[in-house]
């Protein structure tokens, strides 16, 4: 009996030694890299991470010149335990604390106090001989630093202390509840403004130990007189931080854009999850419109990030990625020589009227102006940002590409294509044009289609196809558009680039692009950005005539224009037109546009320049751009309600090399008068660039 009882107890116990060696070798080889990767855990839980900023990439123009890059600004920033002793909610705080503490008197507080805003206005005082800065500035920039950190300091006590509040459940994260609500609920929940005052001060949040910008150095001699007055002073430092820099001003302003605090929910959502990509406080995005915004996701770049445990060791370091350079196929001298000759008034009489001109060289489709005046300079603008948006001449807007307009006679060369190729009419036959103004009783029954427009072309020859372009016969047009069946009209405008919206950065279905507008080829506008032939809205065959002079409902942008200009200069290839040199060149797209119809339509449209009795002659003969080794073909444009004035065309010299140009005067009188000696004058700049003529070869 005994023995068996040592037997029983003896396997007990070896059972036991026997669960105790499994749990051991289960601990030592199972579980060793778990147990290990709860332990890193738990180091890096106490540890921390430093995240470095990012660095945007460039935009630059076709011949790489620098349109935008970040450059260092100095500031002089004031840390927060300095500038809180200008706030007098903190002083009541520190009274109230020390009222609490038996070993502080209220009176040793005061004196402590004292000294406070003694040091502050020195520092005032020395901030006062920075250039450009007053003591009321340096006080309203202090004042700003400490309303923001005390609305945090309540949002953070109200957090603490009411962490069962309903409010939160309304709201999926607790950094989006705004402070307005907070506060409210907090003097709910605490209606003793003292008592609430005692857990405020009690609050210890980072923000408390930061120092924040009071001053920008501006200038050289601000950041050694800075250096000077503030080397003995703690809490006072001179920091660097990147400063987005436009080097030409209000140059192309419309199209690269600018960049503003990044506060708005689109530019949250853009990298939402992208921890090292996604803004944090103070930086800053491209704001709509223009390249700064459309082309965001290349330029932004990603932050680099350390990671260390609560030892000090290195846990994960990722290296920052600059931003990507963004390159235009804009010229940045050319842009900035067309803009600054529009708007001088000793060269043009409509230097204060809106106006939008653009330049494309042909055989590439590249954009070589897009120009849109008024301007307004992209280094100033966050600063002027209230009278810019409010002028009524809209600077904002890019004319060139995001306002359409009523064609007028330039559309004239296609409606001549259309009816050609559809065979509506054949080059010789004439429709005719008075020779004098039609009279007014009798203007309607001749014309049979519209109200009395200024009939005064010549019938030099008969008003076949070319002399009708030459001259810009307005009755032969409308009735030209009038044979055309609208479904063919509409086709033929639609495949030269009309009423629809050029993809400059973006593929069609991205979600940024410079804002555009389509334009419109319809009796009635179109939904929806992409157009195709099938969802085209009806043209009214009533409305056809009106078409065909460019009138009506018809509207078009001058980037439209200028590329359905150059798709006839290229023998009736149509390319879209390019902004970004990121994006690879078209092949083109040929139109079926017979050699016959395209020499008549270049006939007319060199007559316009080179004959006598073309609507744009007296501008152009006394230029001699012949004599430079160009060949102009153009189209004059005068539009009525609203009233513009236009010129369209191409220019080649003897190498082949082909430049397109549309040019819009709003509230223009005259194409001839008012847009064509600007066209003229900004070819001359093309040549002198060395994209044509003689100097180009």
């Amino acid at each position: 009996m005994y023995r068996k009882q040592i037997k029983i107890f003896v396997i007990l116990i070896t059972m036991l030694l026997l669960a105790c060696l499994l749990r051991l070798a289960q601990m030592q080889l199972l579980s060793n890299s778990y147990y290990r990767e709860r332990i890193a855990q738990l180091k890096l839980q106490k540890g921390r991470t430093r995240q470095f900023k990012t660095v945007r990439g460039k935009i630059l123009d076709r011949n790489g010149k620098v349109l935008a890059n970040d450059e260092p600004q100095f500031q002089l920033y004031i840390n927060y335990s300095l500038a809180c002793l200008m706030d007098e909610r903190v002083d009541k705080g520190n009274l109230l604390e020390a009222a609490d503490e038996a070993t502080i008197s209220a009176v040793k507080v005061h004196k402590e106090q004292d000294g406070g805003p003694a040091d502050l206005n020195q520092i005032i005082s020395k901030c006062a001989r920075l250039g450009g800065v007053t003591p009321s500035k340096i006080k309203a920039e202090m004042k700003k630093i400490n309303d923001f950190v005390w609305k945090r300091r309540v949002f953070q006590a109200w957090r603490d202390n009411f962490p069962d509040s309903e409010v939160f459940q309304n709201y999926e994260n607790i950094l989006s509840i705004p402070s307005y609500i907070a506060i409210a609920d907090f003097e709910k929940k605490q209606p003793n403004p003292i008592e609430r005052l005692r857990l405020i001060n009690k609050v210890d949040i980072a923000e408390m130990h930061k120092s924040r910008p009071l001053v920008e150095l501006e200038t050289d001699d601000d950041i050694f007189t800075a250096q000077l007055e503030f080397a003995d002073v703690d809490d006072i430092e001179i920091l660097a931080k990147a400063q987005r820099f436009y080097p030409f001003g209000a140059a192309a302003a419309q199209t690269i854009g600018w960049v503003g605090p990044a506060t708005q929910q689109q530019d949250r959502e853009l990298f939402a999850d992208d921890k090292l990509s996604r803004y944090l406080n103070g930086e800053v995005c491209g704001r709509e419109d223009g390249i700064e915004y459309a082309c965001e996701a290349v330029l932004r770049g990603r932050r680099g990030r350390v990671i260390y445990d609560i030892d000090h060791e290195l846990i994960d370091e990722t290296e920052a990625q600059f931003g990507d350079d963004v390159s235009l196929t804009l010229d940045i001298g050319l842009q900035q020589e067309i803009e600054e000759y529009l708007t001088n008034c000793g060269y043009n009489p409509n230097c204060e009227t809106p106006m939008a001109a653009v330049v494309i060289e042909v055989e590439s489709g590249d954009i070589l102006a897009l120009v849109s005046v008024p301007v307004f300079d992209l280094n100033l603008i966050r600063k002027d940002y209230a009278s810019v948006a409010n002028d009524p001449n809209e600077p904002l807007r890019n004319r060139a590409i995001n306002k359409q307009y009523p064609p007028g006679s330039v559309v004239k060369p296609l409606i001549l294509i259309a009816g050609l190729e559809s065979g509506k009419i054949t080059a010789d036959e004439i429709i005719s044009c008075p020779a004098q103004d039609v009279p007014k009783p009798t203007c309607l029954q001749f014309t049979r289609f519209h109200s009395c427009h200024d009939w005064k072309w010549e019938n030099s020859g008969g008003n076949k196809a070319r002399n009708a372009i030459k001259g810009s016969c307005n009755i032969y047009f409308s009735r030209l558009a009038d044979r055309i069946e609208p479904l063919v009209l509409q086709q033929w405008l639609l495949m030269f680039g009309y009423g629809q919206k050029s993809p400059l950065v973006q593929a069609e279905d991205a979600a940024r692009d410079l804002r555009q507008v389509a334009g419109q080829i319809s009796s009635i506008p179109a939904q929806g950005a992409n157009l195709t032939f099938e969802k085209l809205p009806p043209l009214n065959r009533s409305e056809s005539r009106f078409f065909g002079i460019g009138q009506g409902n018809m509207r078009a942008t001058p980037l439209q224009v200028a590329n359905a200009m150059a798709a006839i200069a290229r023998g009736g290839i149509f390319k879209r037109p390019r902004l970004l040199k990121e994006i690879p060149n078209e092949d083109g797209i040929a139109l079926g546009i017979s050699q016959q119809t395209l020499d008549v339509v270049r006939d007319g449209m060199g007559a316009v320049v080179n004959e006598p009795g073309g609507t744009a002659y007296n501008e152009f003969a006394p230029a001699s751009l012949i004599e430079q080794g160009v060949n102009v073909y153009g189209k004059t444009g005068s539009t009525e309600q609203p009233e513009h004035a236009w010129f369209a065309g191409f220019a080649e010299d003897g190498t082949g090399r082909k430049l397109s140009i549309a040019v819009i005067i709003e509230g223009g009188q005259h194409g001839s008068s008012d847009a064509a000696p600007l066209a003229r004058d900004i070819i001359q700049f093309c040549i002198e660039a060395g994209y044509i003529g003689w100097t180009s070869y």
